[in-house]
């Protein structure tokens, strides 16, 4: 049966990166190894997130992470944010060509990344104000704040891709 999580009647860790524990207070029941997800992750912020458990199984929604109490919101909203990082590419170092298959090395806000790239007509795509996402061949992804501000030899790079 799905739960649904109000507010302070739970009370969630972090075990684990993108991992929680739960206690619901009334019932003293706990959970462990749940992985949050956004169910509308694009627009719906912190409102509207899953709790599956160790075999992918929807098991409760908490409508807003605002009404939890403050460590456990802190623990959700950690657990959100390291699952659906998206490192942020501050310079290129390298892309290579290889059948196709583009091999990119970037400096990002989470170190130096080496990834794949295929069919960059499809996977780059320029956003507003000069943002750029980037997906790898491997459905991570990767953001440029705004490429025009990037050293020279990246914006060269990069603008052949756009």
């Amino acid at each position: 049966m799905l739960r649904y999580i109000d507010g302070p009647e739970v009370r969630f860790t972090q075990t684990d990166g993108i991992f929680l524990d739960a206690e619901f207070y009334h019932t003293k029941e706990k959970m462990t190894g749940l992985e949050p997800r956004r169910l509308f992750p694009k627009s719906g912020g912190n409102k509207y997130v899953t709790l599956l458990d160790g075999e992918g199984n929807d098991v409760a929604i908490i409508r807003d992470t605002a009404n939890l109490l403050p460590g456990s919101k802190e623990a959700v909203e950690n657990a959100l944010e390291e699952y659906y990082m998206i490192p942020k590419i501050t310079k290129f170092i390298s892309m290579v060509d290889t059948f196709q298959i583009w091999m990119w090395t970037a400096e990002t806000d989470h170190g130096v990344l080496t990834f794949e790239v295929k069919g960059h007509i499809s996977t780059v795509k320029p956003l507003y104000d000069g943002r750029v996402m980037i997906t790898d061949t491997s459905d991570n992804r990767y953001e440029i704040p705004d490429y025009r501000k990037m050293d020279k030899r990246s914006v060269k790079m990069i603008e052949t891709m756009l």
